[in-house]
């Protein structure tokens, strides 16, 4: 039996050694809740800004920034004024971002004092506990005490699939997205989002 840690909110998880990119890579539907307590962070690795851009020739668009003043909506009940809050996004998209061919996002986070060896991300997106796509990307280096930018340009599967289109502008938040990030394929980190498409 995996071994239980408890973290200095008295929450309870698996040991998160057991949940390697192979074994994530495997999830048909989104975690109901964290893998892992915070300080497992060690790196300090904090995201500042996140900007998703429509790169669709002749339809060139920011649909969403928080550097320029784009909010989120507010987390689920359950998640609000928790510690887990700042990793619990709910993004509000419209409808827009379903027709772009091709999608840009920029993420830009700083790390601590520790350098960073192969950093990467699996994002998997689900829509009524059904996988739609899965993304992994690395980056192989980070410097301490450093700002970066991780940009990520890749073809939206939506696009040619108009049921599943309306069916996300009809189901606000049904949509949901895990976010898991490792170093040296450990994990450290992982994330949780909810999307509404709808207007």
């Amino acid at each position: 039996m995996a071994e239980i840690i408890t973290d200095e909110y008295g929450n309870q998880y698996y040991d998160p050694a057991g949940y390697t990119p192979d074994y994530l890579n495997t999830l048909e539907k989104p975690c109901e809740a964290f893998l892992l307590p915070l300080n497992y962070n060690v790196y300090n690795i904090q995201f500042v800004d996140f900007k998703i851009r429509c790169l669709d020739p002749g339809s060139e668009a920011i649909l969403f920034d928080i550097g320029g003043g784009s909010m989120p909506s507010p987390p689920p009940e359950g998640i609000a004024g928790t510690a887990d809050a700042g990793r619990f996004i709910r993004y509000h998209f419209g409808p827009g971002l379903l027709d772009c061919q091709t999608i840009g996002t920029t993420l830009e986070f700083v790390n601590g004092e520790y350098e960073v060896s192969n950093f990467r991300m699996i994002e998997r997106h689900y829509f009524r506990d059904q996988l739609i796509t899965s993304y992994d990307f690395t980056m192989p280096f980070v410097i301490p005490n450093s700002k970066n930018n991780w940009e990520m340009i890749y073809p939206n599967p939506l696009v040619a699939n108009p049921e599943w289109k309306e069916a996300l502008q009809q189901a606000p938040w049904e949509a949901k997205s895990d976010s898991f990030y490792f170093v040296e394929d450990r994990l450290i980190m992982h994330n949780r989002a909810e999307y509404n498409y709808g207007y």
